[in-house]
């Protein structure tokens, strides 16, 4: 992997593939690049790509402290790297940074694509715990790290807690304990829109061709979310994408690449499209 360095002197590690418009995928709670590696080869056919572990994860390092606004120059010091100008990619709660960091950075952010950013706006399912950030940082205190991944998971995702078990014997649980001093990071980032009230209206100042775009099975609160942020953004379109839930990164990287390979090619203001596999 290649390495920059972000205006605070943290290193961030990325991998570079493909040729064309620069296009950066930032990754989701508990994942780093390898998460986004099959999406990356597909979107190499027709993009450069940057696929970065985010701050805390993979082979990048950390700060002694943490706020929102490191992981937004994490971007800006990659799309300096690659040109000056890029597109964002972001999944889950990646895709929340990739929209605060497209709404601060301004032009140096040209198209944007968000992938079923995990709002909780009404009463669709439950909210997210008001001490959820304070409590996963008294667990990694502790060096409770499993019992945080397991609060994230019950808590933030809303897996139920008699499936949480048979998580913890797969492999990519250790992973995810590894990168479990992060979780509180993404809790940062979501704010209070995980709390069943409607979006802020004041929060992202983002004018650019945006596709926000949602798996066809995936829960409704996704669904919701999607639909709401795309009546605030005003060059924003709702993409569907037919047959996929919200591991569409990870295990349907082809069609997630088609979507948004077609949306450049034929944007569609203001509608819902719905896109087979």
């Amino acid at each position: 992997m290649q390495t920059i360095f972000s205006k605070d002197g943290t290193k961030i590690a990325y991998d570079k593939k493909g040729n064309g418009q620069a296009i950066i995928l930032v990754a989701a709670a508990a994942a780093d690049h390898r998460d986004a590696a099959q999406l990356a080869d597909q979107l190499a056919n027709h993009f450069t790509v940057y696929n970065f572990d985010r701050r805390g994860r993979g082979q990048s390092s950390d700060a002694a402290t943490y706020a929102p606004e490191r992981e937004v120059e994490d971007i800006q010091a990659i799309i300096a790297a690659a040109g000056g100008k890029a597109y964002l990619f972001g999944s889950s709660s990646g895709a929340v940074l990739a929209l605060d960091a497209a709404s601060k950075l301004g032009e140096q952010v040209t198209k944007l694509f968000l992938y079923e950013p995990p709002f909780i706006i009404n009463d669709s399912r439950s909210p997210v715990p008001a001490d959820y950030v304070s409590r996963l940082n008294e667990l990694i205190e502790t060096d409770r790290r499993s019992d945080a991944v397991e609060y994230f998971m019950t808590a933030a995702v809303g897996i139920p807690a008699e499936f949480v078990e048979y998580m913890k014997a797969d492999p990519s649980w250790k992973n995810m304990e590894r990168m479990a001093h992060t979780l509180a990071y993404d809790g940062r980032i979501m704010g209070d829109t995980q709390s069943g009230n409607p979006l802020p209206t004041d929060r992202w100042q983002v004018n650019v061709p945006t596709a926000i775009m949602t798996g066809e099975n995936s829960e409704p609160l996704f669904h919701d979310a999607a639909k709401a942020l795309a009546d605030l953004l005003p060059q924003a379109e709702h993409r569907l994408l037919a047959g996929q839930d919200h591991s569409a990164v990870v295990m349907a990287p082809e069609s997630l690449a088609s979507i948004i390979v077609d949306f450049l090619r034929i944007p569609v203001a203001k509608q819902e499209v719905n896109l087979s596999d």
